[in-house]
């Protein structure tokens, strides 16, 4: 942890307020960023390995050399570095980098004064309703978020996701908060009388359990914006934190003047955070009646935006999903960007729904400017990584597991791109990383469960030919709860694979089971019926496998009524091994890679149980090379 500060140029390495500026302003950078940047400080000149880079950024964590290259991107950016002609970081080709600039140990009086060093990274729980008043009930997620969001634009601490904060309540179960890499913790409280609120805080060292900062404001619930803010300015003096004057500009920003359409917007994301159905249609009225309150309130746009998206995903894999829930989506996601076009969270929100919808550049421009508004929100770079596909698809998906190691879903897009490269043991390496850590119960796990890395390391264990291994990772996915989002449709995906595996062993009967089970949940799902199509032939019933073939083939049309392309071509595929047309399903294969956008369109083919003879051929062998050229 820096205690130590530099110069280095214009620029001022302050290890006691953990920042970088140049002149009085701070710059952004993540923490990953301003890590490397003490580590090069405190070495200048020197030889710097990636080894050694590894070990100090990400310690015990399954990283690659990826990872590196986006810091040190992100680092030469921030100080207005070139490669080709560097001032401060220098590539020593194969070896690592080295430190060029002059460093400078900064005087004593020069450090910000006062300011608390050890502890640097703060998260913020829920504020506690402390008279119970239901009526305020929702400022408890309300001023924890905006006290969040005003830390982060101080831009002096780093500052946690308020989704990944362990749910603790006050000074309990702080114990379990440095596990999470917080240090400091805001545990707060409101309570209304009348039309009077007052909120305070306290700031604790998760270490040593002492207050090391303290707030407390009153006013009229509705002045609860300047509250708030004024909140964070008092924890900030206390903490002997310099706040800019463009950091103050950023945190007496307003979103929107009114308090209800506030509330609105407070409770819908509430709502939202729950990942249940049930409770989505109620979101998407919270965030309307905030636009009908206040038809500029950009953030309102962004939660529409989220809630209609999540009608559209709980529907992905059925053959014909919500694209009117999608078009929605991307409609208020638009208007949001349009509102305000400096709210990353706009700009983000596009680049998920956009990758959805196929528009992979417009996508990964609006992720990019996510990333450049706010570089260091793993939410961002996470969607950044969605939108893109190969290499810079891992750089970003390296870049979110460096912050936030247990977001499963992380390590299932970087596998993507290896299977599709063709590379099956980097995959599996990378899922079982991912397991490894979001199996075990932990901050976040459970709104972001790891479902699908189990099915996928499954897959890659069949294409190796390794039943037993697959077997048990398949058994591992059905295992999961199945109450959370895409639950169900992996529970299904392992099925499929529990009946490959069967059918490999000669038990038609077990196998017809299980795709029996995939059905009962997907009753369309064209793979589904392919592999039970194929167990009924092997127990010697033909006319009922030719009744599932023709079952098979209408849900391909079906797929490609509903917008699913890439997904139509691949059950038609299937159908064509199916039906004796091995030649048919490459060609239509080939086409599909050759005509796709940029994306992962057809990245399953290199682990597909049912086009496991495809791949023995020629023209399955071009085709595994075109499809791992475009995961490059």
């Amino acid at each position: 942890m820096p205690t130590s500060s530099y110069r280095v140029g214009p620029f001022a390495l302050d290890g006691a307020a953990y920042r970088l500026l140049k002149g009085a302003e701070p710059i952004d950078l993540s923490p990953k960023a301003l890590d490397l940047l003490f580590f090069f400080a405190e070495r200048p000149g020197a030889l710097v390995t990636k080894d050694q880079m590894l070990e100090a950024l990400w310690p015990g964590v399954a990283v690659t050399d990826n990872a590196i290259t986006q810091v040190v991107s992100e680092l030469r950016q921030a100080l207005g570095d070139e490669p080709a002609s560097p001032r401060y970081v220098e590539t020593v080709p194969r070896r690592g980098y080295r430190f060029i600039a002059v460093v400078e140990p900064a005087a004593a009086a020069e450090k910000t004064p006062g300011a608390v060093s050890p502890p640097r990274t703060i998260a913020v729980l829920d504020f506690s309703n402390v008279t119970g008043d239901a009526d305020v009930a929702w400022l408890a997620a309300g001023i924890a978020e905006t006290v969040t969001n005003d830390l982060r634009a101080i831009g002096a601490l780093r500052v946690i996701d308020r989704s990944l904060v362990p749910k603790v309540a006050a000074t309990d179960g702080l114990d379990r908060l440095p596990a999470s890499g917080v240090n400091l913790v805001v545990a707060g409280g409101f309570q209304r009388a009348g039309d009077q609120l007052r909120i305070t805080a306290r700031v604790f060292d998760t270490a040593t359990r002492a207050v090391v900062a303290q707030a407390k404001t009153d006013g009229a619930l509705t002045d609860v914006f300047h509250l708030q803010d004024r909140l964070v300015l008092e924890l900030s003096s206390s903490l002997e934190i310099v706040v800019t004057a463009a950091a103050r500009e950023r945190i007496s920003a307003r979103e929107t003047a009114s308090l209800d359409a506030y509330r609105a917007l407070t409770e819908g994301r509430l709502k939202l955070e729950m990942l249940d159905a049930a409770q989505v249609p109620a979101a998407v009225a919270d965030f309307e009646r905030a636009l009908a309150l206040d038809a500029q309130y950009a953030l309102a746009h962004v939660g529409l935006a989220h809630a209609h998206f999540w009608r559209f995903q709980a529907s992905r894999a059925h053959n014909q999903p919500d694209r009117d829930a999608l078009v929605a989506a991307i409609a208020h996601a638009r208007a949001a960007a349009e509102i305000d076009p400096n709210l990353a969270e706009a700009h983000a929100a596009l680049a998920l729904l956009l990758s959805s919808a196929d528009q992979s550049a417009e996508a990964v421009a609006a992720g990019r400017r996510a990333v450049a508004l706010e570089p260091g929100n793993w939410r961002h770079l996470f969607r950044l990584g969605m939108a893109a596909w190969g290499e810079a698809r891992l750089v970003a998906l390296e870049a979110v597991i460096a912050q936030f190691p247990r977001l499963a879903y992380a390590y299932f897009g970087a596998a993507m791109v290896h299977v599709a490269r063709g590379d099956r043991a980097r995959a599996a390496d990378v899922l079982r990383a991912g397991a490894a850590l979001t199996d075990r119960p932990s901050a976040g796990a459970e709104r972001f469960p790891a479902n699908g890395l189990h099915w996928l390391l499954g897959l890659t264990a069949l294409a190796s030919d390794d039943t037993a291994a697959a077997t048990a990772e398949f058994d591992r996915e059905l295992a999961r709860a199945r109450s959370s989002l895409f639950a169900e449709e992996f529970a299904m995906d392992a099925f499929d694979g529990h009946g490959f595996v069967r059918l490999r062993a000669g038990d038609a009967a077990g196998a017809a089971a299980m795709f029996e089970r995939a059905l009962a949940a997907f009753p369309r799902h064209a793979r589904s019926l392919v592999g039970l199509a194929e167990s009924v032939r092997q127990a010697g019933h033909e006319d009922r496998a030719s009744v599932l073939l023709a079952e098979a083939q209408q849900a391909a049309a079906e797929l490609a009524r509903g917008g699913r392309a890439a997904e139509s071509v691949l059950a038609r595929a299937y159908w064509h091994v199916a039906s004796g047309r091995p030649a048919e399903a490459c060609r239509e294969l080939a086409d599909l890679l050759r005509d796709a956008a940029s994306g992962p369109a057809g990245w399953t083919l290199p682990v597909e149980p049912w086009f496991e003879s495809l791949r023995a051929t020629p023209e399955g062998r071009a085709i595994l090379t075109r499809l791992a050229d475009r995961a490059r």
